[in-house]
């Protein structure tokens, strides 16, 4: 944290519970040039063409206009350009919104203003889009609380398109609560009304978060602490009988109960809770799970969160403990990813196509390498090595590759072995 954040910190700290202004006096050269150097260098161009290392140059110059535009209210903001990528698995596209450099630009500048602000809001259980936190750390709470054996139910639960759907006037009135600055509400509201642009025609977005915005995990976040986080805290867990827990990553979140009664009463309410600000829950991916550690003719219950699935396992002496392995799609999704990649890359050479292969096999330890879960690794190993072989004899005019002549090839140009990289036993940092 820079010592700007760590003052704006300090007065968020001494007024709790009030809206703070003069907060567009942060908004110097110095901190528009520091937000524009931690941008993605190789991010696609907005509408308007200019790549970050292209408005880099022109920013020096850029910057006294740019800063008064910002003050007296003349600044615009470009639509975000949409493009579509394919859904993992699906014939389905996803729009991916892709904004200008300069609004980037900006809206870095006031998300490093507004973070010191709302991470003294924040509740210890949200780890989405946070400094510091991950969705590891969120897969480590919630492996630390099932390990207490005292969650008998899961509420699982989906919502549906949150960031599409998100409303702006609940969005708006959230953001005064701790922000009265003019100057950062008109930015946030360009924003928000900029539209998307698409096959040269202009739309209006009349609800959810500015697409493919830096701000928008942000505001993601804020809205979600005030409509699931703190109606949880302050209204919900002092009125159950049982133990109760709740862990959110952006908009994923699942809730344990000690007593099945309590989590019926909350998964009643959950959705007219988010109804009543604009939102609404899959009903099909939202379910209740038991949970019980297994008896002698019970069915031991599953559910998915973060790319793993949790579920009831023995130890070594055969004592019944919690869980968890990568999720069925995830791994598919993985194995689908390789064999596209060794498809459209047979052209290079078997050391290149070996680093290549082995930075995506380190990728996916780095993240799904955590106690529990070897069994699933060593089937995403065995599938990268089925794969790249299976490509390998496809390159035409060649010696066809059997398994004794890749076996010995492995030795000259090996694949990274799975391993655990996370143990889940490590106690979970978490800050407030």
């Amino acid at each position: 944290m820079s010592t700007i954040q760590t003052q704006i910190a300090e007065i968020a700290r001494k007024h709790p519970n009030e809206g703070l202004t003069s907060l567009n006096q942060y908004l110097t050269a110095d901190w528009l040039k520091e937000s524009h150097r931690q941008l993605r260098k190789r991010a696609a161009a907005g509408i308007d063409g200019k790549t970050t290392e292209a408005y880099g140059r022109e920013l020096e110059q850029r910057l006294p206009e740019l800063i008064a535009e910002i003050k007296t209210g003349r600044y615009h903001a470009l639509p975000v350009r949409r493009g579509y990528i394919p859904k993992p698995g699906k014939d389905e596209k996803r729009p991916l919104g892709i904004p200008a450099v300069e609004d980037k630009t900006v809206q870095k500048a006031l998300t490093r203003i507004l973070e010191p602000i709302y991470e003294q809001e924040f509740y210890a259980f949200s780890y989405g889009f946070r400094p510091g936190r991950g969705a590891l750390d969120a897969t480590r709470a919630l492996h630390a609380e099932l390990r207490k054996g005292r969650t008998h139910w899961i509420v699982e639960v989906d919502i549906r398109k949150f960031f599409d759907t998100l409303d702006h006037g609940h969005l708006r009135a959230f953001l005064r609560q701790r922000v009265r600055d003019g100057v950062m509400l008109r930015l946030i509201d360009k924003w928000l009304k900029a539209g998307v642009m698409e096959a040269g025609a202009w739309q209006a977005t009349e609800e959810g978060t500015p697409q493919g915005g830096i701000i928008s995990p942000l505001l993601a976040n804020l809205y979600l602490h005030e409509v699931l986080d703190k109606w949880y805290v302050t209204q919900i867990e002092s009125r159950l009988k049982g133990r109760s827990f709740l862990i959110r990553y952006a908009d994923d979140f699942v809730m344990g109960f000690e007593r099945e009664e309590d989590a019926r009463r909350v998964m009643e309410v959950l959705p007219k809770r988010f109804g009543r600000f604009g939102l609404s829950l899959n009903m099909q991916k939202t379910r209740l799970v038991d949970f019980r550690r297994p008896g002698p003719s019970a069915k031991p219950g599953s559910f998915d969160f973060l790319g793993f699935t949790h579920y009831w396992g023995s130890s070594r002496n055969g004592r019944s403990i919690h869980k968890l392995k990568t999720a069925k799609d995830r791994l598919a999704r993985s194995c689908r990813a390789v064999w596209e990649w060794c498809r459209k890359h047979l052209h290079l050479s078997i050391p290149e196509q070996c680093r290549w292969l082995n930075w995506k096999l380190r990728g996916h330890y780095g993240y799904y390498g955590v106690s529990h879960n070897l069994r699933a690794l060593r089937q995403y190993y065995l599938r990268v090595r089925w794969t790249w072989r299976r490509w390998l004899n496809r390159r035409g005019g060649r010696t066809p590759v059997n398994w004794e002549s890749f076996a010995a090839m492995l030795i000259r140009h090996p694949l990274s072995s799975p391993r655990i990289i996370h143990n889940l036993y490590r106690p979970c940092e978490s800050s407030v």
